[in-house]
C-alpha cells in the first residue's frame, strides 16, 4: 500500500519551500524574467529540493533508526518502503531538472550540481567530519542562483556573488546548531559533532563570528542590492541589529550552555526577514 500521507514528511517540505523560496528572491532581485519562468523556476526547485530530501532520508535510514529524533521519520518507523522512497526521491529530482531545463540551462546545471553536492558530497562527509557543514553549505548558496540565471541574470554578477555569500554563511551555524540541539542522538549513531572538538566556551565564539558575518553580509547587501530607493533600508537595518543582539548574548553566556534552539530560531527568522525585504524592493522599484 502506498502511504500518500507520509510524502510530506519524507520530502521535508517545509525545507522545499525554503529552497524555492530562496530561488525566488534570486528572480527577483534580477529585476528580469516573466510570470511564466518564475513559476516554472520555483515549481522546479521545490520538487529538486523534495527529491533531493527524500533521497536523502533514503541514504541515511540506518543511521535514522538510532537517534531519537529521527526513528519516528517514514523510512526507520517503517510507513514507507526503501524502494518506493528511492523511487519517489528519483521522479521529483528528474521533474524538478526537467522543468529547470526548460527555464534555462544553466539553471538545470545548478540544479543537478545541488544534488550531487548533497547528496554525494556533504551527506557522505558529514558521517566522517563536523566540519561537513562548511563544505555543504554551499548548498544555501544555488537556489538564489537558480533564481537569478533563470531570470535572465549573469551569473558572474557581483550582486549575486553578494547574494549567494549571504546564504552560504547563513547555513553554517545553522546546520551546526542542529547538530548541537542533538549531540547525544549524533554521538549515539556514531556522528562527528563539533562539541568533541571545542568546549562550550570555544563554540560560542565561533558561533558569535558567524553570526555577526551574517548581519555584516546583510548589510553589505545593500551596496549591490538596495541603491536605487531607500524606504526598505530601514528594515534591514532593524533585523541586522536584531541578529548582531544574538551573537553577542553568545558570548555574554560564556561559560553557560549554548541556547542552540533560540539563537538557531532567531537566524534562520533573519533570514526569511532579509528575503522578504529585498524581494519587497525590488517588486516596489518594478
Amino acid at each position: 500500500m502506498i502511504s500518500y500521507k507520509y510524502y510530506p514528511g519524507l520530502c521535508k517540505i517545509n525545507i522545499s519551500f525554503f529552497a524555492a523560496l530562496s530561488a525566488a528572491t534570486g528572480f527577483v532581485l534580477s529585476g528580469a524574467g516573466s510570470n511564466m519562468r518564475f513559476i516554472i523556476m520555483a515549481t522546479g526547485v521545490f520538487l529538486l529540493s523534495s527529491g533531493a530530501c527524500a533521497l536523502n532520508q533514503y541514504q541515511e535510514r540506518y543511521i535514522d533508526t538510532l537517534m531519537e529524533r529521527t526513528k519516528s521519520r517514514p523510512l526507520p518507523s517503517g510507513r514507507i518502503s526503501p524502494k518506493e522512497a528511492l523511487v519517489l526521491s528519483l521522479i521529483l529530482i528528474l521533474s524538478g531538472l526537467l522543468l529547470l531545463s526548460g527555464v534555462s540551462f544553466a539553471a538545470s546545471l545548478l540544479g543537478l550540481f545541488a544534488v550531487v553536492w548533497y547528496n554525494g558530497v556533504y551527506t557522505q562527509s558529514k558521517r566522517i567530519s563536523a566540519f561537513a557543514p562548511v563544505p555543504g553549505a554551499l548548498i544555501g548558496a544555488v537556489p538564489p542562483a537558480i533564481g537569478w540565471t533563470s531570470a535572465g541574470g549573469d551569473l558572474l554578477d557581483p550582486r549575486l556573488l553578494a547574494l549567494c555569500v549571504f546564504f552560504f554563511i547563513w547555513q553554517v551555524p545553522h546546520f551546526w546548531f542542529l547538530s548541537l540541539a542533538n549531540s547525544a542522538d549524533y554521538k549515539k549513531a556514531g556522528l562527528p559533532t563539533i562539541g568533541e572538538i571545542f568546549s562550550k566556551e570555544q563554540i560560542s565564539r565561533i558561533t558569535s563570528v558567524w553570526i555577526l558575518s551574517m548581519a555584516a553580509a546583510g548589510l553589505t547587501l545593500q551596496l549591490f542590492i538596495i541603491a536605487a530607493h531607500h524606504m526598505f533600508n530601514p528594515g534591514l537595518y532593524a533585523v541586522c541589529l536584531w541578529l548582531f543582539i544574538g551573537a553577542f548574548s553568545c558570548i555574554r553566556l560564556i561559560p553557560a550552555p549554548l541556547p542552540s534552539r533560540t539563537v538557531f530560531n532567531r537566524i534562520n527568522l533573519y533570514m526569511l526577514l532579509s528575503m522578504l525585504i529585498l524581494s519587497g524592493e525590488s517588486i516596489f522599484l518594478l
